[in-house]
């Protein structure tokens, strides 16, 4: 597995089935009192976290998952931290639930509210930077999905082009002005030495189970 710059193998790996790792990681994270068990689901573009994300989602019962990309769409690709803090963070520890529209929703017209119910077990921040520096005072566990850097590539090339009907010509064009602020954001912030677990994203694996690295 080739990954991106400055990012150190994880290891030793040890295959878990997902029920197992979702137990795993939500004893990891407490049980705190009066408000939902926050973890981050961090890694690069294209790595699996929505995937990770869901499926935890779905062997949580009572959880949720809120995505950065939808409290940074239109407002900053990395500079989203103090909506992510006072407009979703800051009400769950609270033990509020959440009903919060972004500046950008408004002033460009995107309908809704990114929604969280009060009373839920547990809450999955997914997205590049979901585990950054400033929101881990917040947090209870951090995953970070480890990935081949040119899979994740192919694969994040391929889901733009299925899910917002780009070119591909376009969809490399996009994914290359993504990466020149990924990269540095990734390498300055390296939220990768703080996960308390490591999921590899892609590369072989036994069907069914999931290959993760517990950190100490």
């Amino acid at each position: 597995m080739k990954l991106g710059p400055d990012e150190p193998l994880a290891g030793p790996w040890q295959e878990l089935t997902p029920i197992d790792f979702a137990a795993s990681v939500q004893a990891a994270a407490g049980s705190p009192a009066g408000r939902p068990r926050l973890i981050a689901v961090d890694g690069r573009s294209g790595s699996g976290k929505s995937t990770l994300a869901g499926r935890l989602r779905e062997l949580t019962p009572g959880s949720a998952v809120v995505h950065t990309d939808d409290v940074a769409w239109w407002h900053s690709r990395f500079g989203w931290a103090p909506l992510m803090i006072s407009g979703v963070l800051d009400p769950l520890h609270a033990g509020l639930g959440v009903r919060f529209r972004p500046p950008a929703w408004e002033q460009r017209g995107r309908e809704g509210f990114i929604e969280v119910p009060a009373g839920c077990s547990a809450v999955f921040v997914e997205g590049v930077g979901a585990s950054r520096r400033e929101l881990l005072p917040l947090l209870d566990a951090a995953i970070w999905v480890q990935s081949d850097f040119a899979e994740a590539e192919r694969r994040g090339i391929l889901r733009d082009v299925d899910r917002d009907g780009l070119d591909p010509g376009t969809a490399k064009r996009e994914w290359d002005e993504w990466m020149a602020e990924e990269i540095p954001f990734l390498r300055a912030d390296r939220p990768w030495e703080r996960a308390g677990f490591v999921v590899r994203g892609t590369g072989d694996g036994t069907p069914g189970t999931l290959t993760t690295s517990k950190r100490a």
